[in-house]
Parts: C-alpha cells; sequence; structure tokens
C-alpha cells in the first residue's frame, strides 16, 4: 500500500482544466520532487492534496484512507502538513513559541511522549532545521531563509507522516539554499516522507530520488533526476534545452 495515492484528480477553473486526470503514487520513506513550467498545476496540486482545493473529480489517500476534499486541518491531523511559497510567521513570537503553536494541534499534541513537554518538543524541531541558536529571536528578525527552515519546524511539530514542500528554495541566496539543504537531507535521514516543488532544479535534483512533472495540468513524465534531465519532452516543453 502507498503512503499517498492520487488517482486522476482533476480540477477545473472555468474553462482551464489546472490539473487533469493526474494519478501518482508516494511510498513512505520516499522523497519526491515536482516540476513543471509557471502553470502547469503544480500548486493546484498541493492545494488538492492538502484540501485547500476540492477537486471535480478524482480521489486522494492516505495510508489507504480516502480523504479527498476534507478541510485543511482534518487533512493535517490525518497526517499531511505543507509549508508555503510565501512564509506567514507570527512575526512579534520569538521562533520557538512559532513551533509551539503547532505543537498544540491536535495529532503533535497526541505524540508528545509522556516525559517531553511541548516547550522541549518545539526545541526539537528547531534543532531539526538547525534553528536551536535563533530559538528566542522574533520571526520578524529572522532572515528569509530562516524564516523558510522555521516554517519547515511548524510544519513537523504537526507529526505528518507525508510533508509537502512548497519551493522551499525560493527568494534565497546560495547560502541559505545549502543551509536549507542540509536541513531537508537531515529531516529525510530522520524518516520523513518529503514531496517538494521547486523551480531551482540544480538544489532539488541534490536531493530528491524520484521526479514528477507536469506540463498544462498533465502528468508527462517520471523517474530519476537523471532521467528527467535526457527526457526530450521535458526538455522540450520546461527547459528549453538542457539542464
Amino acid at each position: 500500500m502507498h503512503l499517498l495515492e492520487v488517482e486522476n484528480l482533476t480540477k477545473r477553473f472555468g474553462g482551464l482544466t489546472a490539473v487533469n486526470k493526474v494519478s501518482l503514487h508516494i511510498d513512505e520513506g520516499e522523497i519526491v520532487g515536482l516540476i513543471g513550467p509557471n502553470g502547469s498545476g503544480k500548486t493546484t496540486l498541493f492545494n488538492l492534496i492538502t484540501g485547500i482545493l476540492k477537486p471535480d473529480s478524482g480521489t486522494v489517500k492516505l495510508n489507504g484512507e480516502d480523504v479527498t476534499g476534507l478541510a485543511p486541518h482534518k487533512i493535517v491531523n490525518k497526517g499531511i502538513a505543507r509549508t508555503w511559497q510565501l512564509v506567514r510567521p507570527f512575526r512579534h513570537l520569538p521562533a520557538i513559541a512559532n513551533v509551539l503553536v503547532s505543537c498544540q494541534a491536535p495529532r503533535g499534541s497526541r505524540k508528545i511522549e509522556w516525559v517531553k513537554t511541548p516547550e522541549r518538543k518545539a526545541l526539537e524541531m528547531l534543532d531539526e532545521v538547525g534553528l536551536t541558536d535563533m530559538m528566542m529571536e522574533p520571526a520578524g528578525n529572522l532572515s528569509h531563509g530562516n524564516l523558510k527552515r522555521l516554517e519547515i519546524a511548524r510544519a513537523i511539530a504537526t507529526e505528518p507522516d507525508l510533508l509537502l514542500l512548497d519551493e522551499p528554495f525560493g527568494g534565497i541566496n546560495p547560502i541559505e539554499t545549502d543551509y536549507l539543504t542540509k536541513s531537508i537531507r537531515r529531516i529525510h535521514l530522520d524518516g520523513r516522507t518529503l514531496f517538494i516543488v521547486e523551480h531551482k532544479l540544480h538544489a532539488l535534483m541534490k536531493i530528491v530520488k524520484r521526479v514528477i512533472v507536469l506540463d498544462e495540468g498533465k502528468l508527462i513524465a517520471e523517474g530519476s533526476p537523471k532521467e528527467i534531465s535526457k527526457n526530450k519532452r521535458v526538455i522540450e516543453v520546461y527547459m528549453g534545452g538542457a539542464f
């Protein structure tokens, strides 16, 4: 049984079919990339999986359970969490308090061991992304790259079975990209399953093992980073040349 199974998922906005009969799966422990040109349906697909949007047809299953169209907070408590391309922390609160908010989610609070306090769990989440030394810093004072890492810490505090990252490298410089890459690798090595949308392909291809490609709402290719980098259709519709 797959951890995530999407079957024939479709979403239309008027005359535009943003996601067109997309079927895919992700297995426990995988780290998978999702790429495609602007407007190819990547974020819409994430929004369908996480309950932000309801599909016109098709199904989303998590651990074999149909979660299609459930409200976002119910999706989180089933075991899917996500980050956002545009981060929106509680800027006046310190980093650790931002994570503590996520620790109060029903799923996150259930998984706090009796020997732990929520504060200790929040500190461990910050440690996973390398922000321990900034735990008392107001979120509004953090760099954009550190805010991206804080966003991930908030998401994993809900104890997801599947973590979706929406353009984690967007808007950050090469040094911050390197720090964030290390954080994502650490999270994956800790046993977490990840599904990542990203435009910075060089950074993405270094960390994922499998890549799914969308174009005009349709799944057009799937394979290893090496296979995708040589796929003629992907190069034609997305790259306009070589990787």
